[in-house]
């Protein structure tokens, strides 16, 4: 199933579960905020535990493709060279951003709207994330960097194939030759 589709579905569930829950007692609630904060310390530990293990491996291989284009940014894509360790660590540190975004959005719905169902899903919801997230299949659960493991990794779509860097050697090529003509210039 979907990455996507399971996020929904997960969603869904955890709201009908949360609909049960008498968060009116203080004693529930309170429970269910060190379950939330409890999530998020096992989800920023394993990420930076998959940091150190990127870091001790030290995978100096090279890493080369065409990055895929934002049609908001007009600079977005072209040729990327770097080095296997180098990419695993962008792509821990975008997902510690992710995380601290969460983090910071639920203490603004918690704290400030005073809203307590979401602590809930997104504890599920977190979890489910850290179990999806391809640099700790990798590091942590060690599967063969194969498939969609491979760097560099391919995004999931909700409607239809994956979408991400392109890898073979014409576009890397095309991409070498656009380099080397703006170097010219």
């Amino acid at each position: 199933m979907n990455s996507g589709i399971q996020n929904i579905v997960i969603s869904l569930g955890a709201m009908q579960v949360a609909r049960r829950i008498p968060f009116d007692d203080p004693d529930v609630l309170n429970y269910v905020r060190i379950g939330y904060v409890a999530s998020q310390v096992v989800i920023m530990g394993v990420y930076f535990f998959v940091s150190y293990k990127v870091r001790q491996k030290n995978d100096q291989t090279v890493l080369k493709y065409v990055d895929a284009q934002n049609p908001m940014s007009p600079d977005s894509g072209g040729l990327v060279t770097t080095t296997v360790r180098d990419y695993d660590l962008s792509e821990i540190s975008k997902l510690l951003r992710a995380a601290y975004f969460g983090v910071a959005m639920m203490a603004f719905f918690h704290l400030y709207m005073k809203y307590t169902q979401p602590l809930f899903i997104q504890a599920l919801m977190g979890l489910k994330n850290l179990y999806d997230a391809k640099p700790v299949a990798i590091h942590v659960l060690g599967k063969p960097a194969e498939g969609d493991l491979k760097r560099p990794f391919k995004t999931a779509s909700m409607f239809g194939a994956a979408a991400g860097p392109q890898t073979d050697a014409a576009s890397i090529t095309e991409a070498e030759k656009k380099v080397g003509a703006k170097k010219e210039d």
